[in-house]
């Protein structure tokens, strides 16, 4: 029998090997009290954040960060926001102003002027109250949609990414559709004393009484029926909430849909081989699998404000309207207005023209808005492992 083998006989290769172990050891322990030489050297000993997307670790992160993104961009724009919304709705003072950046500035002044740099703000608290929870539900809508939609990069069209914006654009605008409403009315008063609350607003508006015109005779209807039905019909209430939402929802699909689509393509074409050095940031260690790298600053804020200026464009019209409809308790004779009927007074006011009034504020309001916000919600994703 040899000596290795004998009991407590050890072998001078044996303790060779246990002390390269032990040494070992001790520079493990030493490097893991040691900092790290660079900050992006820990990532790689950090345990990823739970990928699926339909997990509750992910719906929420994903929906802070799009809340996030949101109220950054709008609180950006407010004061452009709040002129567009006069020039939209034809408010008698500021009529005047309309048609030029001039015309612009000098709405502008005249507000600072009569309320000081708040009343740049006029009614921002209701939109940061609104536009969270439509962001937050606007990004998250759209990755799960989109996640439902395109199961994998071979599924990925233009149709699909389309289809998927104005899904999650559509579902967001459903639920906060009536803080918009509220945000609208606030911008739109300007008188100098007695001002509205914002308690005081959602009052007015849910009490407005809709003046309804007589229904057309209907066959086999007796006329007294048909005459009695604007008595019974409701004329207040949660519904007031709701003026303007046909033209919101048929504005939505093409505005959130060539938002996303545009921005993802142009993404696309930023991490193209031959301009990702100049445009991409090297991937987190700990990203998704399969998630492109991230955008540099200048390059996400460019493709944002590209899915800024076409969804825009595509929009617009229906957006006019829509602020018209929103405002008509509060000007004219206060019957709700269809959608057909507000058109026909756009066209006799201003022509065609007057489906585009304000839309060179639109360009400058929403080519920065839209940057901001997908650039915050790209980066709060990382920041928050998503």
């Amino acid at each position: 029998m040899s000596h290795a083998a004998m009991p407590g006989v050890s072998s001078p290769h044996i303790e060779r090997e246990t002390a390269h172990v032990t040494r070992a050891a001790k520079k493990v322990a030493t490097q893991a009290r040691e900092p790290a030489v660079c900050p992006t050297d820990d990532e790689a000993t950090l345990p990823a954040k739970n990928k699926n997307k339909r997990s509750l670790d992910y719906v929420w992160r994903s929906g802070v960060a799009g809340g996030m993104a949101g109220c950054a961009a709008k609180t950006v724009v407010a004061p452009l926001d709040r002129v567009k919304i006069l020039f939209q709705s034809h408010n008698p003072h500021f009529v005047r102003y309309t048609g030029s950046w001039r015309g612009a500035l000098d709405a502008m002044k005249l507000i600072h002027q009569q309320d000081g740099a708040l009343g740049l703000f006029r009614g921002h608290s209701a939109t940061l109250l609104r536009i969270f929870p439509y962001a937050a539900i606007k990004f998250l809508a759209y990755e799960q949609v989109r996640a439902v939609v395109i199961p994998s990069k071979d599924k990925e069209s233009p149709f699909r990414r389309f289809i998927s914006g104005s899904l999650a654009g559509v579902t967001s605008v459903f639920f906060t559709y009536p803080l918009e409403v509220i945000r609208v009315r606030l911008a739109f008063e300007t008188k100098m004393e007695g001002r509205s609350s914002l308690r005081s607003i959602v009052k007015q508006i849910y009490n407005e009484h809709q003046i309804r015109k007589p229904p057309a005779a209907v066959p086999g209807v007796p006329a007294a029926v048909t005459e009695a039905l604007p008595a019974i019909a409701p004329r207040h209430g949660l519904t007031n909430f709701y003026r303007g939402f046909s033209p919101t929802l048929l504005g939505m699909v093409p505005y959130a849909g060539m938002s996303f689509l545009t921005h993802d393509t142009a993404g696309d074409v930023l991490r193209h081989p031959k301009l990702a050095k100049w445009t991409t940031l090297p991937r987190p260690a700990n990203a998704p699998e399969g998630k492109p790298a991230p955008l540099r600053s200048w390059a996400e804020l460019t493709a944002g404000g590209i899915a800024g200026m076409i969804s825009q464009t595509a929009s617009y019209p229906l957006e006019v309207i829509r602020r018209r409809m929103q405002v008509s308790g509060a000007v004219g004779d206060g019957h709700r207005l269809k959608i057909l009927e507000t058109s026909g007074i756009i066209m006799r006011e201003r022509g065609f023209r007057g489906f585009f009034v304000g839309l060179t504020i639109g360009y400058a309001k929403v080519i920065p808005m839209v940057a901001v916000s997908f650039y915050t919600y790209e980066r709060a994703k990382m920041w928050m492992g998503i």
